[in-house]
């Protein structure tokens, strides 16, 4: 039985890295975004009125990894409950650490309508000399009774 439970978790395993986690973080297809390099990025940050920055990750991703001065943070999870939130008059690229929720999120709001350049992985932005800041996330506010 143990021999059966092992080859059945090693199966299991194998598939997944095959796939690349894909099935299971629900992105069997692969993003229609185009996925901005550093030069591509900072040549859209050189006008700042026009761009909009939509960061997909997490508080804590942010400020382990850093992010860019300044931003929309809308985690992934939440994006199509607040599409009313975001502006359309202007160029959004989308923001996660390797462009995969990114890319996601660039389909999406493109099938709704937003001007959208394309996807850029924070880390790989930076592993191609492209400065982030280190930040600390901001604390929750207290309640006031």
């Amino acid at each position: 039985m143990r021999k059966l439970i092992l080859i059945a978790l090693l199966a299991a395993a194998t598939a997944f890295a095959q796939t690349g986690g894909q099935a299971a973080a629900g992105n069997a297809a692969p993003s229609k975004a185009k996925v901005l390099s550093r030069a591509e990025l900072d040549d859209l940050l050189s006008h700042p009125e026009r761009v909009l920055l939509l960061d997909l990750r997490r508080p804590d991703e942010i400020s382990t990894n850093g992010g860019f001065p300044v931003y929309l943070s809308i985690q992934i999870g939440e994006l199509e409950k607040h599409l009313s939130e975001i502006p359309k008059n202007r160029v959004i690229v989308t923001v996660s650490n390797h462009a995969g929720r990114a890319g996601r999120a660039a389909d999406l709001l493109e099938s709704k309508g937003f001007n959208v350049a394309g996807a850029v992985g924070a880390q790989l932005y930076e592993a191609a000399g492209g400065k982030l800041l280190k930040m600390e996330p901001p604390k929750p506010a207290a309640d006031k009774k």
